[in-house]
């Protein structure tokens, strides 16, 4: 059992509280992603499991035994790190050789172990060559091969996929998944990228200011943000965020909808219903969920269109200069610059959230 536990796990630095009183489960076997941006308190997270920090207040359990005291060599895990961190002195299979030769295997089985996870990875025409010689794809496979050769309870991964290339990123992730659902290993990963989040974990945990904000798996935070922070920023650009007030009757009776600058955003009935328990609001709605209409609620005037290939960001500025971005199919009519137009808002994809706390108002 690889279950890694955090109980009212508390770091400071000084004054500087890095990590704030998290709880947290990593199921046995499950993938979890720590999603936020620098500084956040992911990392500090994951040197905490390894026993490279040591925290100040609660609990940390691995395979249901804690870890508080325990040295890092002793804990039964295995990191990969943004650097690779590989021996440049040694072949590719004496770099994956070598923990098992820390913890004194006999030579013949760590023959067979290192030759059974180089094949596994891809990576046996390498055995021979050193990190010098390596692609950066290579040397992270090599990586992940020192990882897996130990057999670990768990994988501790801290964006080990940022030094690659766009195409090798893809490749790798997808690599990654492949060996954690064969391998069944808990694996605690790192990320500030959204893509890795969504398409790699089975849940994700989104930090910010050492906090734990929302977890669950990445669909579910991305269709029902806990808060404007993971609506923000969860999604490649993330949800637009308007500040809005409860308007007058929409044109269904008794539904009101909210008045934001530049013209109003209608509810749903069961949106509708909720809003009336309180006065001000975040409107958030993600920009595939706004499209360009003439008969759309919203006026605003075109700062930038980003053309994607298969589709375009139409980037706009309301009148008190919040501003919003629309998904739309590159094929469809382009606005210029300075273009003033109206948008439509889709009221099944308007999401509520507290002026103040910035909270998510659910609607059911």
């Amino acid at each position: 059992m690889g279950e890694i536990v955090f109980s009212g796990v508390t770091k400071r630095y000084g004054n500087t509280v890095a990590v704030d009183h998290v709880t947290l489960t990593v199921f046995d076997g499950e993938l979890l992603v720590l999603l936020g941006p620098s500084g956040c308190g992911k990392t500090t997270l994951l040197r905490l499991v390894a026993g490279l920090e040591d925290l100040d207040e609660g609990e940390i359990s691995i395979g249901g035994k804690i870890v508080n005291d325990v040295e890092p060599k002793d804990r039964d895990i295995a990191m990969v790190f943004q650097s690779y961190a590989l021996y440049p002195h040694l072949t590719v299979a004496k770099n994956i050789e070598f923990p098992l030769r820390q913890r004194g295997i006999p030579h013949d089985e760590r023959q067979r172990r290192v030759q059974d996870v180089m094949s596994r990875v891809g990576i046996a025409e390498l055995a021979g060559r050193k990190p010098g010689q390596l692609s950066g794809g290579q040397r992270q496979r090599v990586a992940l091969a020192r990882a897996i050769v130990r057999d670990p309870q768990a994988f501790l991964m801290d964006e080990p996929l940022s030094n690659l290339d766009a195409a090798l990123r893809v490749q790798t992730r997808a690599d990654i998944v492949s060996l954690q659902q064969r391998l069944e290993t808990t694996t605690l990963y790192v990320t500030h990228d959204q893509v890795e989040a969504m398409t790699m974990g089975h849940r994700i945990a989104v930090v910010n200011h050492g906090e734990i904000q929302q977890v669950s798996p990445p669909q579910d935070a991305y269709d029902r943000p806990a808060n404007t922070f993971v609506a923000g920023f969860l999604g490649s650009p993330g949800m637009n965020l308007l500040p809005a007030a409860l308007g007058e009757q929409g044109p269904d009776a008794g539904v009101p909808s909210l008045v934001v600058s530049g013209g109003t955003i209608p509810l749903t009935p069961e949106l509708g219903a909720v809003a009336r328990t309180a006065a001000r609001f975040k409107a958030g709605v993600r920009p595939e969920s706004l499209s360009v209409d003439p008969d759309g609620s919203l006026e605003a005037s075109v700062v930038i269109v980003e053309a994607l290939g298969a589709e375009a960001l139409v980037i706009c500025e309301l009148p008190d200069h919040t501003q919003v971005v629309v998904r739309q199919d590159a094929d469809r009519h382009r606005p210029g610059i300075g273009e003033t137009l109206r948008i439509r808002v889709d009221p099944v994809g308007v999401h509520l959230f507290d002026a103040e706390t910035g909270l998510r108002i659910e609607d059911r």
